[in-house]
């Protein structure tokens, strides 16, 4: 009798999970670094940072039961990125404030509750991570990746590497462009991002004009049609942002800036007069390309991806006495390329 033909092999596939205020992303990723399954969950904030904890590890334990669905083996580690101030070596999310976390060590948590190792990570920074490998400046070491949305934060990668510097790197919204500026709730004055991100063009554009509108879309739209409100407001913005990624790049020497979140849907009406701007300022800097975002709202949870699965190398990496012994030298890492996603064109 002919024997029966073998199973088809299962892949390993790790959890991705990117936690915003109003909702979760949630993904298997499988280790060819294709993305296999997706699957939203709601962040219910307004029910306190416990609530939004357990419902993180009812996304991470969902998605973990639907691997054979998706033909995949049990995930061997989830990926965890969320907003705020976040110590990705100690797994802490220091400060959450639309959450309501502070210090909590959310790894740890996740890891007792689901019997899985957790990688804790921010959501900008692992954007940054996942446009820096697989989107925009792929390719580059040196990259500043800046989200330009209801806030504004940035991911540095230097060397290949994401600067974290215990999770206070990159806040660079919270930097001083008008000393006597707005209020900030961060408890400053007249801070980047109350300037220059989407809720703040919004804002002052209301303000000035007396005109509600919903947002710094309606606002670019207003700046094309000649809108003389909406060019000043939209000038400012502009100007703030040249100083503050002058001062980055000097800081840095970035290659690549990257533009992400909804502002940056403005396109060339926000990126030419930045590198004009830039042009302008930056003399023996490096000069870097200005390009706008690749992957969209699927960065922070590729970007979690990534940071599973280097967990995972780093849970196999052999111990001193196995690679003594190991002809080979040690494992073989996968390359950081993922399939599964739509990557825009970019300049």
């Amino acid at each position: 009798m002919n024997a029966a033909p073998a199973p088809p092999e299962t892949s390993r596939c790790v959890v991705a999970l990117d936690v915003g205020g109003t909702s979760m992303k949630g993904a298997l990723v499988d280790e060819h670094r294709r993305v296999r399954l997706r699957q939203s969950f709601p962040t219910p904030a307004v029910q306190g940072p416990e609530a939004v904890l357990d419902q993180m590890a009812t996304a991470i334990a969902t998605l973990t039961a639907r691997a054979a669905e998706a033909g995949l083996a049990p995930p061997q580690a989830a990926g965890v990125v969320v907003p705020g101030i976040v110590d990705e070596a100690r797994g802490v999310a220091v400060i959450a404030a639309n959450i309501g976390w502070r210090d909590a060590p959310l790894a740890s948590v996740l890891r007792e509750r689901l019997g899985l190792p957790v990688a804790l990570g921010h959501d900008v920074r692992a954007g940054g991570l996942a446009e820096s490998r697989l989107g925009a400046a792929k390719g580059a070491r040196d990259v500043l990746f800046v989200a330009l949305g209801t806030g504004i934060a940035a991911s540095c990668i230097v060397d290949g590497r994401p600067l974290i510097a215990g999770g206070y790197a990159g806040e660079v919204g919270h930097v001083v462009v008008e000393p006597d500026g707005e209020p900030c709730g961060c408890g400053g004055r007249g801070c980047l991002e109350r300037v220059a991100s989407a809720a703040a063009i919004a804002r002052r554009y209301t303000s000035r004009s007396g005109v509600a509108v919903t947002g710094a879309a309606e606002v670019a739209a207003k700046v094309r049609a000649g809108d003389p409100v909406a060019v000043a407001v939209w000038e400012e913005a502009v100007a703030a942002l040249v100083d503050v990624l002058h001062t980055s790049l000097t800081l840095l020497g970035s290659e690549v800036v990257v533009l992400g979140g909804g502002l940056a849907e403005a396109g060339d009406l926000l990126l030419e007069p930045l590198r004009t701007g830039l042009d302008e300022r930056l003399s023996f800097q490096r000069r870097p390309r200005l390009v706008q975002a690749a992957l969209g709202d699927q960065a922070g949870c590729l970007g979690a991806a990534l940071l599973a699965w280097s967990l995972v190398d780093a849970l196999e990496e052999p111990s001193d006495e196995e690679a003594s012994s190991d002809d080979q030298g040690g494992h073989d890492r996968k390359h950081d390329e993922f399939e599964g996603y739509e990557r825009k064109a970019t300049p």
